[in-house]
Parts: C-alpha cells; sequence; structure tokens
C-alpha cells in the first residue's frame, strides 16, 4: 500500500483515494514568462515520476498542471519585449512542452489557464464575498484571513507569528486592507494593463485564487492529491485552502506533496530566477543528454534537496551508462541467441523478490533513490545472466522487460541503436575476422576508425557489440 508525506499532517499516511484506483491530482504550474529553470523541472519531473508510479501500480490518475498566463511578471516581461501579455505566455508555455518532453514528462490531463477561467474566477470571488469571507475595497478585492479558522495549519504557522511578519510590510496596498494578512483576490487595472470587466470594476485575478478555482472545477470540491514546490507551501498553498474551504465548506485537498529545492553553489543556495543563480531546463538540454538531466532529477527522493553541479550532472552521466549497458548487454544476448518470446511460463521466483523489494520501497512516500537501488541491483543481475552461456533467456527476456518497464516510471527509455550502414558493418565484420586471424594490428586500426566516427566496439563473451558515443 502507497504512504505519502502529507505536509498537512506532518506524517505518512497510508493513501486512500476518493474513488477506487483513481487518483485525482493538481500540481502548480509554472508562470511563463520566461524558460523555466531546473527547479522548476524538479517539481514538474517529481510530480511526472510519481504519476507514473501510480499508473505501474493499477490507478488511472487525473492529472492537472496549471498555467499562470497572466501575472505582475509576464505583464513585466510584455513591456520590456514590446509584446502583449497573451503573446508572451503563448511563447513560453510553447518552450515548456518543447523543454519537458525533452525530459520525457507525459503530457498532463489538462493544461488549464487562468485567461480562460476568468468567468469562473470571478463567481468564485463573489460567493466569498457573499459568504463574507473577501471585502472590495477601490476595485480590489480582498480575502479576510482571520475569518477562516484553520489558517497557518499546512505550514505549521500561527496567525499571531504570521501577523508580526504582515504587519511589517509597507505600501498603498497595505493602507487599504481591514487587515495586514488580508491577501488579494481581485486586482484593479492599471493603466493600460490587460484587464477583464468584473463587479468590482475592471481588473484581472490575484495569483492565489486561480488554482483555487480551475482544481476545483476540473477536479471536484475535494481532490486526493495537490502539488508543488516546497516554496508555495506559504503562502500560495495556505490561501488556496483558505478560499476553497470557505467557499465549499469540504476539505479542498487529502493530501499535500510538496517537492525539495534545487540547490546551487558551495553555500548550496536554492535555485531561483529572484537569486539569478538559475541554470535553465532550454539550455541544459543543449548541452547534455536530456535523458541524463531526467535521471538526475527523477532519481532522489521527492521531498529531499538535490545539490546541481557538474560533479553531480556528471555521476548521473556515469550511472546511467552503466545502466544503458546493462540494456544493451542483455538485448545483444537474446538477439545473438535468436530468442524468441512464447507463452511459456518462466520461473521468475528470482524476478519476484525483486518487485517484492521495488514495490516496498516506492510505496514508501515515492522514495526514487531506493527503488533505483533495486533497479541498479537488478542490473548487476542481467549483467551476470548475459554472460552465463547456459542462461535462462526466457528468464533474461522478462529480466529485461521488468528492467524496462521500471525505469520508464523514472522517465528513462533505452531504445537499441538504429542498424549501421553497410560500410560499418564491413569494417566491424573485417574486425572479427582480423581477431580471429590473431590480426591485431588490423583490428585495432579498424577499432579506431570506428572510434573516429563515434562507434565503440566492446567485446563481450558473446561477440562483438557497438554503441554510439555519448
Amino acid at each position: 500500500m502507497i504512504k505519502i508525506y502529507n505536509t498537512l499532517t506532518r506524517e505518512k499516511e497510508v493513501f486512500q483515494p476518493l474513488e477506487e484506483k483513481k487518483v485525482k491530482m493538481y500540481v502548480c504550474g509554472p508562470t511563463v514568462y520566461n524558460y523555466i529553470h531546473i527547479g522548476n523541472g524538479r517539481s514538474t519531473v517529481s510530480f511526472d515520476t510519481v504519476r507514473r508510479y501510480f499508473e505501474y501500480r493499477g490507478y488511472t490518475v487525473d492529472y492537472l498542471m496549471n498555467f499562470t498566463d497572466v501575472d505582475d511578471k509576464i505583464i513585466r516581461a510584455a513591456k520590456e519585449l514590446g509584446t502583449t501579455a497573451p503573446e508572451v505566455a503563448e511563447r513560453f508555455i510553447n518552450a515548456f512542452n518543447e523543454d519537458t518532453a525533452a525530459l520525457n514528462v507525459k503530457p498532463a490531463t489538462m493544461n488549464p489557464r487562468v485567461m480562460d477561467h476568468i468567468e469562473d474566477i470571478i463567481a468564485f470571488i463573489a460567493a466569498l464575498v457573499e459568504k463574507g469571507y473577501a471585502y472590495p475595497v477601490n476595485g480590489d478585492v480582498y480575502y479576510r484571513t482571520r475569518k477562516f479558522a484553520h489558517y497557518g495549519q499546512l505550514s505549521d504557522q500561527s496567525i499571531d507569528e504570521l501577523e508580526v511578519g504582515a504587519s511589517q510590510r509597507t505600501g498603498e496596498e497595505q493602507k487599504i486592507k481591514e487587515d495586514p494578512l488580508d491577501f488579494a483576490l481581485w486586482k484593479a487595472a492599471k493603466g493600460d494593463e490587460i484587464a477583464w470587466e468584473s463587479p468590482w470594476g475592471a481588473g484581472r485575478p490575484g495569483w492565489h485564487i486561480e488554482c483555487s478555482v480551475m482544481a476545483t472545477k476540473h477536479l471536484g470540491e475535494t481532490i486526493d492529491i495537490h502539488g508543488g514546490g516546497q516554496d508555495l507551501t506559504f503562502p500560495h498553498h495556505e490561501n488556496e485552502i483558505a478560499q476553497s474551504e470557505a467557499k465549499t465548506g469540504k476539505t479542498f485537498a487529502n493530501y499535500w506533496m510538496h517537492n525539495g529545492y534545487v540547490t546551487i553553489g558551495e553555500d548550496e543556495e536554492k535555485m531561483s530566477k529572484s537569486l539569478g543563480n538559475f541554470v535553465t531546463v532550454h539550455e541544459m538540454v543543449k548541452k547534455v543528454d536530456p535523458q541524463v538531466l531526467r535521471f538526475f532529477l527523477a532519481t532522489t527522493q521527492y521531498r529531499r534537496p538535490i545539490k546541481y553541479s557538474e560533479t553531480t550532472l556528471h555521476e548521473a552521466q556515469t550511472n546511467l551508462q552503466k545502466l544503458r549497458t546493462t540494456y544493451e548487454n542483455a538485448k545483444f544476448r537474446l538477439n545473438s541467441s535468436h530468442y524468441q518470446a512464447s507463452d511459456e511460463e518462466v520461473n521468475a521466483a528470482v524476478l519476484e523478490e525483486f518487485e517484492e523489494r521495488f514495490v516496498k520501497e516506492m510505496d514508501d512516500d515515492f522514495n526514487a533513490a531506493n527503488g533505483i537501488t533495486v533497479v541498479y541491483e537488478l542490473a548487476k543481475w542481467l549483467n551476470l545472466a548475459s554472460e552465463d552461456p547456459e542462461t535462462d533467456l526466457a528468464l533474461l527476456a522478462a529480466g529485461l522487460a521488468k528492467f524496462s518497464e521500471w525505469l520508464t516510471i523514472f522517465g528513462i527509455y533505452f531504445v537499441s541503436e538504429e542498424l549501421l550502414d553497410e560500410e560499418i558493418e564491413q569494417l566491424i565484420n573485417e574486425r572479427i575476422a582480423a581477431r580471429k586471424a590473431k590480426d591485431f594490428a588490423r583490428s585495432d586500426q579498424i577499432r579506431d576508425e570506428l572510434k573516429e566516427q563515434g562507434i565503440i566496439l566492446e567485446d563481450t563473451p558473446q561477440g562483438t557489440r557497438w554503441r554510439r558515443e555519448a
């Protein structure tokens, strides 16, 4: 049974879905004013991995991830670029889709956008005003934070502690609010900024209201899981709970999941755009194999921080290459033995033991670090089986299938290389003949020629195999 660490209760809890074998999951997506950095990518990859594991365990997942396509940052970017907010949003939504596809992130069931839900947002805010949880002033609408009894529970903060921080804020907005803790649901239009008409005048939504509206509209008033980065716990997710539960009178999300930061530098500082210490996924996938970056982000337990550096990325590349070599060795052994799959039962007790261990680790709050350790151990078994001349080929094939299946949970796909062109095939065959004739000088010469063309030869007990240089 799957256990999830629930940020709200600060305990691991057995996952009990609202509907049998179905997961309603909402994850906060990007504000689309720039390319996502690796820290943003970590959140996307983490919850994609969680989703994939649920599916592996037989669940159907309704997976929603929003795009914030109207926001102060988008409006500023539009002014700097001399274009409109919708055009900026569209450009970086396309970039997000391209970059996450490179990381083998599965498309969400739906990517709702703020601009497509303005009427729903206005109706939601109006309901909060009617219930006394919100109030308009000068074209803005604010939420009465103190009226919600459980405010601060998610982030484990008392209302008094929050008041101290809020009372130190300055600015015109603080002067017109009833309480320093109150937050904006609707913002009055300023100048020529993008805006929509509402009962309170022209304006646009505040940041927090959008997720409450889109999650409840498309998944229901109570959802199974709400996820996002650790930095969203307060105030964003705290405010979502206050808004949603004030309107519906129901629990908003049964489980709250938050992924850890990506850190960078000797001081292990959180990677963020505000600190200017970020590396974008867009530029990284041009420099390194996107599968290496995916592997790097997916194989740490999602709640733990990940230290980003050339060293840690190189470690991921080395480990991934070992797994790829395992796959290619097993595939080569099966192909060279002309193995054909059949319906015969396989004595797979050893694989069942691996399966039990893998599920045990991943069921424990999606512990990817421990899960990938079991994959490494299966890889060792596959390597030995591939080299054993007496190996059970049906068992080897079943082990390779399990190996590949588990790797897809982490977003890793190995595909057999395309056939070599005729000239290179002839060189490989000539080298094999030279080795048999003990003409090692010619054998080495051919090996060096192929290396220059990016073809690496490996002499295995089953014969010579090749791979393209990484």
